[in-house]
């Protein structure tokens, strides 16, 4: 599995999580066939810390919105946006660009025609927020 497969497998299991309302390990036990794999360490990882700081997320996500409600925003777009901004802030090894590229990508293979600019649109928003912090 690429790393571009495991970014994939990682928004699907946040989505199944925002769907079961359930964000807990007993999830992503449920995808331990993929242990062997050398991205198992990636997607653990990624999940994991999204659980640990899901409330900083989500409320990164609620500030940035433009009169919108986080409500409003599609489970898939909400999965993909909470797996980069994970990577933005709590995986040093991964670039900025990078992670926006691929939130892009998949918001254009698996959301609305047009999520893809909703979700460059908050990331970018998000990162000149983190640069004009420090």
């Amino acid at each position: 599995m690429t790393r571009k497969q495991a970014r994939e497998l990682v928004m699907k299991i946040l989505y199944e999580m925002e769907i079961k309302d359930e964000f807990s390990t007993s999830i992503l036990e449920a995808y331990s066939s993929y242990k062997d794999d050398s991205e198992y360490s990636y997607i653990s990882s990624s999940i994991l810390s999204v659980i640990k700081n899901i409330t900083f997320i989500d409320e990164l996500i609620t500030k940035n919105l433009k009169g919108w409600d986080k409500l409003r925003i599609s489970k898939v777009d909400l999965s993909i946006l909470r797996n980069s901004i994970n990577e933005i802030f709590f995986m040093d090894d991964i670039p900025t660009s990078v992670s926006i590229n691929e939130a892009v990508d998949l918001a254009k293979k698996y959301s609305y025609e047009d999520s893809y600019r909703f979700v460059n649109g908050l990331l970018g928003t998000i990162v000149k927020e983190k640069s004009d912090d420090f």
